[in-house]
């Protein structure tokens, strides 16, 4: 018997409590995970300008709920290829600017082939950014201000990440992450 393979937003949904949350790779999600305040929305980017749009509506939900801190925009078709997501994110991107929403939202992003520029394809450090789907996150700007002026040296956070990646190794991580994913070798 083989074990069911979890959705997209059941895989983002373990890898934020298990990898995000267990790890304190972002120091202010336990909070968010514990309020329940973080919204999980899946769209299919093969259609470009309607996934676009998605974001669009996922700006409005968040304008009207105040409730919800952070959404994570879980892409599961379309943007498999890395660079067609970053081509993507910096339309997103671009979007959010043109609507007025610089400064009010962040968009983070996230990809299961993840690379920094300047770092090898099969660095660990890649891995903070390295998610069982692509994603974008979008991040409240008001509520990230608010927990970086609680936090001690926010500052040192991307190398205490990149440390824990380097300790943790490419493989272990990887092997994690394809676990996150199933093992239905479906692509995003």
């Amino acid at each position: 018997m083989t074990a069911s393979v979890p959705s997209p937003l059941e895989a983002t949904r373990a890898w934020v409590e298990t990898f995000v949350v267990g790890l304190e790779v972002c120091p202010f999600a336990g909070r968010e995970v514990a309020r329940d305040s973080i919204r999980y929305v899946e769209l299919d980017a093969s259609d470009l300008a309607a996934a676009l749009m998605r974001l669009m509506e996922e700006c409005w939900h968040l304008d009207e709920h105040a409730e919800t801190e952070t959404t994570l925009v879980v892409v599961s078709e379309g943007l498999a290829d890395f660079d067609d997501y970053l081509d993507a994110l910096g339309m997103a991107e671009a979007l959010l600017e043109e609507q007025g929403y610089e400064g009010i939202y962040q968009l983070a992003s996230f990809h299961p082939g993840y690379e920094f520029e300047g770092e090898a394809v099969d660095s660990p450090r890649n891995f903070t950014n390295r998610s069982p789907w692509p994603m974008w996150h979008l991040i409240r700007e008001a509520g990230l201000e608010r927990a970086l002026e609680h936090y001690p040296d926010p500052e040192a956070i991307p190398e205490r990440n990149a440390a824990l990646m380097e300790s943790r190794g490419h493989d272990a991580l990887a092997a994690s992450l394809a676990a996150l994913r199933g093992a239905s070798g479906k692509e995003a």
